[in-house]
This record gives structure tokens, sequence and C-alpha cells, in this order.
């Protein structure tokens, strides 16, 4: 079987909800998947934006949002999750607003592409503290089973 990540709110490639992102209520999305390999001990989850600051000339990856040890037994990150409904054990790392949260799209021109990493690792990661996207994945180097990606994008309101 093949990790496959989903969102109810929005589909591959699709637009992601305005109460997504920095234009709503900025709360994380709900987000769910199937699939993993039976050896998997954990979840983690990066949420970036490789087109920051303008898609036609992108300079940064944008991290949006860093969550880590999610249980292998949840497969399901309800809406809000970020701040209300994460699961028990499951830890959050710094975004780029140096904020151990979900930061929503607020991109400041053009449609941006959101993409939500999901991996199934065999080991928990819980030595980590508020790791920023580049030092989650060093942890996870050789722990990786594998990965599933779901892409949304955003462009503001003008």
């Amino acid at each position: 079987m093949t990790l496959v990540l989903t969102s109810p709110a929005f589909t591959e490639g699709g637009a992601i909800p305005r109460e997504y992102t920095c234009e709503g209520t900025d709360i994380s999305p709900p987000l769910s998947w199937v699939g993993e390999p039976p050896a998997t001990k954990s979840f983690a989850l990066i949420i970036d934006d490789p087109d920051a600051p303008d898609p036609r000339a992108p300079q940064k990856t944008w991290v949006h949002w860093v969550v880590y040890d999610i249980p292998p037994h949840i497969h399901v990150l309800p809406a809000h999750a970020a701040n209300h409904q994460l699961p028990q054990g499951a830890r959050q790392g710094l975004n780029d607003w140096g904020r151990a949260t979900y930061g929503g799209p607020c991109p400041p021109t053009g449609r941006h592409r959101y993409v939500h990493k999901l991996y199934a690792l065999n080991t928990v990661l819980a030595s980590l503290e508020n790791p920023t996207k580049a030092r989650l994945l060093e942890a996870m180097k050789r722990h990786v089973l594998a990965e599933s990606q779901l892409i949304g994008t955003y462009q503001m309101r003008k």
C-alpha cells in the first residue's frame, strides 16, 4: 500500500479555502492519510511554500508548519489542530515566523503552491526541542519509511 495524504478542504492542486489563510481565521487545514508501512512508529508533517516571495522569481521556501511525533495510530488532523486538537504526543517545530504553530498562506504576490509533506518514520523523535524544518529533516535521515504530499494553492484577494 502507498502512503496517501488528502484533505476534505481542498483537492490536489486546488485552491486552499480562505479560512486556512491569513485572510481568514488562519487555522490549520484538516488532513488525513492512509497506507503507512507496518513498521511506522510516528509521522511528521511539514507544510511549506516553495514560491516565496514571488512565484515568478522564487527566492526561498517559506515554512508554514512543522509537526512531528504524531502517533502511528493517528490518521487525521482536524481543522485547527495546531492550536486545539494536536494528538497527544505530537510536537510542533518552528515555522519561518519563529513560532511553534501553524501559519497559513499569506502570499505577497501571485498564486503560490503550498506543499503538505507527510513522512512515515520508523522512530519517535522525542529528543528534539522546537526544531526548524532543516533540523527535523536532519533528524529524520535514515528513518523515513514512506512519504506523501498534497499541494494546494492560494492567491490573496485584491
